[in-house]
């Protein structure tokens, strides 16, 4: 066989549903929903719409947070109907593997990897934060010699609340995810109620002169904030990776992708609007713009609550984000790019427990030893990368004889998929030079990994050398 016919093969999607039937399909709409939010809405929320607005959009952030949520609309809309057509673990990289062939999936897989493992510890390291701070304010302090990435230098050894924090979610989530997802849906719940306490009391000290200019930097400004704020929105595609144990998902998975943009959108206007109306948008470039606002009309008390919605909601951005890197690391076990050890569903919950371990591990060291300032911009390439190719595969997809889709199908085809993929093509080009040094390292190494081990142990290979001997699998 060539090199090309290997790198290229494909896999079916009976394959896959055969394998991943064995999850149990336990989560319904509201569950998905909450999962998606926990992602999506993190501390951004009340930083965000203070720095962007002061810094490159003033008032006109709501319309940037709008234009922002209908670029990443299209990418969901991708991935609603890829999620509707192919119910199975793995998201993007699955999608990859049945449409693009093996090394495109696992291209796919390994950016993803990027852009969960690096997110969750970047988050973790924020919650290590907020916490000591928490702690402070009761006379606790932690010593500095745990506080932070391992830098002698500036007395610093350990991270070590980081870890705590991950190695507590991997149980959690070890121990069966219908408990997790309880304990997701009650930290969302905080973290909106706490979100809508600040929009109904900040609402009534709201000065319709602070909306004044509009639009300060003119519309180059708007659109700059847009692509700033994109960002706020990445992780609702962590919402495939649970497709394999979602109920109905055809109708469940549009429904959770769509809707998680939706709710975002709502709360990030809203926010925005309330804090450029209750201070003057040159007043907003600090580090916690909204703690600020309540401040400076004597609410103390709401500014408070602020800490207490910021650790929920990096809690439950950790639990969706660990919860899908450690679906995408058992399907590529599943299909032999990694050792199959990984594949494996244990338990009675049928889990994917090695997945979740090595996953956990994983994450905990780098949110406690390594550290990650400059390493999380290498999250929005791989993002972005998934997002293109996602939203490209819907063209091929629609061609696919064996791919019946009954459910959500992407408006305006072929376009939206089109615009959606150089929406998300150009942001790739507005990145750093380090973030694509940072990328080109990361995708050196998953090249070698397939190529050295991958591509020799995969599902496809294994079936390709058992019917060369006549004994197809």
């Amino acid at each position: 066989m060539k090199i090309i016919d290997k790198i290229l093969r494909k896999e079916s999607l009976d394959n896959y549903l055969k394998t991943d039937s064995k999850f149990e399909k336990t989560i319904g709409p509201k569950d998905l929903l909450a999962l998606g939010i926990g992602a999506v809405i993190g501390t951004g929320i009340f930083i965000l719409p203070g720095t962007v607005a002061a810094l490159k959009a003033g008032p006109s952030i709501t319309i940037s947070f709008v234009i922002a949520a209908i670029v990443c609309a299209l990418a969901g809309m991708c991935y609603a109907e890829f999620a509707a057509s192919i119910p199975v673990a793995g998201s993007a990289y699955s999608y990859g593997t049945i449409i693009y062939g093996e090394l495109p999936g696992w291209v796919l897989g390994w950016a993803l990897i990027l852009e969960y493992v690096l997110a969750v510890a970047a988050v973790s390291t924020g919650w290590s934060a907020y916490f000591g701070s928490l702690l402070g304010g009761f006379g606790i302090h932690i010593p500095t010699a745990i506080s932070g990435s391992f830098n002698p230098s500036h007395g610093t050894y350990i991270n070590l609340f980081a870890i705590i924090i991950v190695l507590l979610i991997g149980f959690l989530l070890n121990r069966g995810f219908q408990s997790s997802i309880r304990i997701n849906n009650f930290m969302v719940f905080v973290k909106i109620a706490i979100i809508l306490i600040f929009i109904l009391v900040g609402i009534f000290y709201v000065k319709p002169t602070n909306w004044k200019p509009y639009f300060p930097f003119g519309v180059h400004g708007t659109l700059a904030g847009a692509s700033t704020v994109f960002f706020a929105y990445l992780g609702f595609d962590t919402v495939s990776a649970s497709a394999a144990e979602v109920k109905n998902p055809s109708k469940t998975m549009p429904i959770g992708i769509i809707g998680t943009l939706i709710i975002a959108t709502i709360f990030y206007v809203a926010v925005s609007l309330v804090l450029t109306g209750m201070v003057p948008y040159t007043k907003l470039n600090v580090a916690n713009p909204v703690a600020l606002a309540l401040q400076l009309v004597h609410q103390n008390w709401v500014a408070g609550l602020l800490s207490l919605g910021a650790l929920a909601g990096m809690t439950t951005m950790m639990i969706s984000m660990i919860y899908g890197s450690s679906r995408l690391v058992y399907a590529t076990g599943r299909d032999g790019l990694l050792p199959k050890v990984l594949g494996n569903l244990v338990g009675e919950h049928h889990s994917p427990r090695n997945a979740m371990v090595v996953v956990t591990i994983f994450i905990a060291f780098l949110g406690g030893f390594v550290p990650l300032d400059q390493l999380t911009n290498l999250v929005n390439m791989g993002t972005l990368l998934a997002f293109a190719l996602v939203s490209l595969g819907i063209i091929p997809l629609r061609h696919r004889q064996d791919i019946p889709n009954t459910g959500f199908k992407v408006p305006g085809y072929p376009f939206i998929p089109i615009i959606s993929a150089l929406a998300c093509i150009y942001l790739i080009t507005t990145l750093s030079v380090e973030t694509w040094i940072g990328s080109a390292i990361w995708f050196g190494i998953g090249l070698i990994i397939y190529f050295s081990y991958g591509i020799h142990h995969s599902k496809l290979a294994q079936k390709k050398k058992s019917c060369d001997k006549g004994k197809c699998l």
